[in-house]
């Protein structure tokens, strides 16, 4: 059952709705405003991240990418690797 978040284009409105099953027939309107003028938006997530089993820490390495002055970072967290 995902849960979906959706932004009302009328008044800006954020609200998450429940879908039972991807057959379902549902009524997207705002809850707020009633606008059926909606896009989906991308849930926030949150993480915490500790030390693993052997007491590895997650590591963060920046560095340049795509040239210029374009800085990315990758997050290496600890567990088995493939």
């Amino acid at each position: 059952m995902p849960i979906f978040e959706f932004k009302c284009l009328e008044c800006g409105n954020v609200f998450e709705k429940l879908f039972i099953n991807s057959n379902e027939e549902v009524d997207l309107n705002c809850p707020d405003c009633r606008s059926a003028d909606l896009e989906r938006v991308v849930s926030r997530t949150n993480y915490s991240i500790g030390a693993g089993a052997a007491g590895n820490q997650a590591k963060i390495t920046e560095k340049t990418c795509g040239g210029g002055s374009n800085r990315c970072m990758t997050l290496d967290l600890p567990g088995p690797s493939r």
